[in-house]
């Protein structure tokens, strides 16, 4: 009985440790995923009733837009997100790329996984058992298999999407700081237009020169005030709510909708690309799953986010119900003097924090296209050194500034920004739903009709908003088709030209035959120290290393041939991270070390030489133990200890073969104190420095992309050595050109 208690007591303080941890985690969600969404109710009904909607202004009108808010909140970010989407995360992360890292992983649908077949077993997914195949699952993936374009579509697709949510990063800090400014022209009726724009532009500046201090300094302030603002804007909407008109809690039945769309028709369609902006944010209930759980996430959501933009939402409807004539100033119009200010200051800064949010979420999104070559190198800073995901990145901050600042100033009206902003969400959703249809066959393994059931039930309703969204392209819409253009042909051009270049180093390679045979007619000369090659090859001999030899015949005492290979998965387990192998004779000290990285894992480059060097000799201690029990016909069992490198060695008969083996041991402990040694002497690192031009014989476009625009993007990117923070002092690169 004590026993049984004691179990009952163990796991009754797991589960309080499970939902308090949960319950922090929740907490937490509120300064990180919810900014967007929540500060959504500032421009929704302005934006909605600021085209054609504008001259239709009865109660009717009003609920059925309160009505479509209603559903639309509670079809996409609450059905869709928080119950389907969220069960799709990759190993704890979410994202596009996660959607597509899990179809590359299940499937051979990918382009950015090279082919290697050491690295098809990685997972960081202890548990994950293969399910097996149903018909339709195994139809979709022979047919990317077959076809290639299939899978360039596929990765265009992820593309699209990923730069569409780069294009919010521009968008969000511009739609939510320049719609809270604009409540000073409230009490403030002499300030005009350019006054708004300039406090704006100054909230901007502020908020990406702090960006460099990282979110883990003055992300303590961000909860606290996304509660608070929640707390406001419930507090107004009940307020609003009982005082002017509570029959809006009736525009929950989607009977007025149907009413909506009888009296305003074509006009109320139109409508829908200012509703839509009522779920901007609501991606990164997926996107920003990796610094949460599931769980926290989905208490969060449900529990107090979705129920208080409810109540704003239905006491703004009941306040215009009664003040037609504040169609375009609502929100603020609907604000009880008493508490006006304490809401302005409170919006204001939850704006910020909302931009914060898919400000630091762009920083991460291009942190992972770069991991997967499909970003040029940038400095990436990480600002915490216990949260990995915190980071920084120079380049694109003062970019991203020098955007909104255009934008703001450009369109300087938050309708024209509004119509850019709903689509550039819309977009990024049905890419999402498109990317789910994929999962539910070929990874969840489910029929295809439970398939098609969820892209008609949230697709439908999707590109209903895009149609609407589409047809302002003209007003505004323009902006995120125009950047993601851009952002598209960036990554895809960058993409495609180290493709090629990894293309040549591969088809080039000297074989390891031949390299040996070449060195002892050269003359080498050993050097001390250790020697790094970096390269792309995983077998063979990279073309960089073979042209350097040819021509100074000298290279270190020890060389190692470094590989740097992304997998499709967020993070590669530490024991899967490096794979070392011997490369000809013992007598050369030739080695081979794979090192797999995740594209959310972080490459610290500071220890990195110092794992690495600690892994080829644990390699060697371990390959001298098998030798010698290969040489006594034995087995090794590990010890207990598995971290000490020692094996029992089993009794009988082992004396005798031992003195046979001797000597392989004393030369493995030769072997390692030589690399110790050679440690010592000083580390090199050896790299290519590739000029890349396309064959003469190719087409004009080849050319173009190569040699103008793969050729700017190169020289104006990060170089590799920096971007691995390798010591300049203790850099060779090797000059060589690359015909593709």
């Amino acid at each position: 009985m004590s026993m049984e208690s004691e179990t009952g007591s163990t796991t009754q303080v797991s589960r309080l440790k499970f939902y308090r941890t949960t319950l922090c985690l929740a907490y937490q969600s509120f300064g990180v995923v919810y900014g967007d969404l929540c500060t959504s109710p500032i421009y929704v009904y302005k934006s909605t009733f600021s085209g054609r909607l504008q001259p239709y202004s009865e109660d009717h009108e009003i609920f059925g837009v309160l009505s479509l808010i209603f559903w639309t909140l509670t079809i996409i970010p609450l059905l869709k997100y928080a119950v389907f989407v969220l069960g799709a995360d990759d190993n704890g992360e979410g994202g596009t790329f996660a959607l597509y890292s899990l179809l590359c992983r299940h499937s051979r649908m990918g382009l950015l996984n090279t082919a290697n077949v050491a690295d098809e077993h990685v997972s960081t997914d202890k548990s994950e058992e293969p399910i097996e195949d149903t018909r339709t699952s195994l139809l979709i993936k022979q047919f990317f298999e077959k076809y290639h374009s299939s899978r360039v579509v596929l990765l265009l697709v992820v593309l699209l999407g990923t730069s569409m949510v780069i294009g919010d990063g521009i968008l969000t800090p511009t739609m939510s700081v320049l719609s809270a400014v604009s409540g000073l022209q409230i009490k403030f009726t002499d300030l005009n237009e350019n006054h708004t724009v300039f406090f704006a532009c100054i909230i901007l500046v502020g908020l990406f020169a702090l960006q460099h201090y990282g979110t883990h300094r003055v992300g303590f302030l961000f909860a606290p005030i996304l509660i608070g603002w929640l707390i406001c804007i419930t507090g107004v909407g009940i307020y609003n709510i009982f005082h002017w008109n509570p029959h809006v809690l009736c525009a929950v039945s989607p009977h007025y909708i149907y009413n909506f769309f009888k009296r305003a028709g074509k006009d109320g369609w139109s409508s829908l690309g200012g509703i839509v902006l009522c779920i901007t944010g609501a991606e990164a209930l997926f996107a920003d799953l990796g610094h949460f759980s599931p769980l926290s996430v989905r208490i969060g959501f449900t529990a107090v986010v979705y129920p208080c933009l409810v109540l704003a939402y239905m006491g703004e409807a009941a306040y215009l119900s009664k003040h037609r004539m504040n169609l375009q100033s609502s929100f603020y119009k609907a604000i009880p003097e008493a508490v006006f200010w304490p809401v302005f200051i409170i919006a204001t800064l939850a704006t910020v924090v909302g931009s914060q949010a898919i400000i630091s979420a762009t920083f991460s999104i291009i942190s992972q296209c770069r991991a997967l070559s499909c970003f040029p190198r940038v400095k990436i800073i990480h600002t915490s050194k216990k949260i990995h995901g915190q980071i920084y990145i120079p380049e694109v901050n003062w970019m991203l500034m020098m955007l909104c600042l255009a934008v703001v100033n450009g369109f300087r009206d938050t309708d024209m920004i509004g119509n850019a902003y709903g689509l550039a969400v819309i977009t990024v959703m049905f890419v999402t739903t498109c990317l789910m249809f994929l999962i539910i066959i070929t990874v969840w393994n489910r029929s295809v009709f439970l398939a098609l059931l969820f892209v008609l039930a949230f697709g439908s309703v999707e590109l209903l908003y895009f149609s609407a969204c589409l047809a302002k392209a003209h007003k505004g819409g323009w902006l995120p088709l125009l950047v993601s253009a851009i952002i598209m042909s960036l990554m895809s051009i960058w993409h495609y030209g180290t493709l090629k270049k990894q293309s040549f180093e591969l088809d080039n390679k000297v074989s390891l035959d031949s390299f040996l045979a070449l060195v002892p007619g050269l003359g080498i000369t050993r050097i001390p120290g250790i020697g790094l090659v970096y390269s792309n090859v995983v077998s063979g001999v990279p073309p960089m290393f073979a042209h350097f030899v040819a021509s100074f015949p000298a290279f270190h005492q020890i060389l190692i041939f470094v590989t740097l290979h992304n997998v499709m998965i967020p993070k590669v387990p530490a024991d899967q991270r490096f794979h070392v192998a011997r490369v000809g004779p013992p007598e050369f000290c030739f080695y081979r070390c794979i090192v797999r990285f995740g594209y959310k894992d972080v490459g610290d480059s500071y220890d990195f030489q110092t794992k690495l060097i600690e892994k080829v000799s644990e390699f060697l201690k371990r390959e001298s133990i098998s030798e010698e029990f290969a040489a006594i016909g034995q087995s090794p069992l590990p010890v207990k200890d598995a971290g000490t490198m020692c094996y029992e060695i089993i009794a009988g008969g082992a004396g005798r073969r031992r003195q046979a083996a001797g000597w392989k041991m004393s030369r493995s402990s030769n072997e390692v104190e030589e690399l110790m040694e050679a440690k010592e002497s000083g580390v090199s690192y050896m790299m290519a420095n590739t000029h890349i031009r396309a064959n003469e014989a190719s087409s004009f476009l080849k050319k173009f992309v190569i040699n103008i625009i793969y050729g700017f993007i190169r020289r104006n990117s990060r170089r590799p050595a920096v971007a691995l923070g390798i010591p300049h002092t203790s850099l060779l690169e090797i000059g060589i050109l690359y015909q593709v």
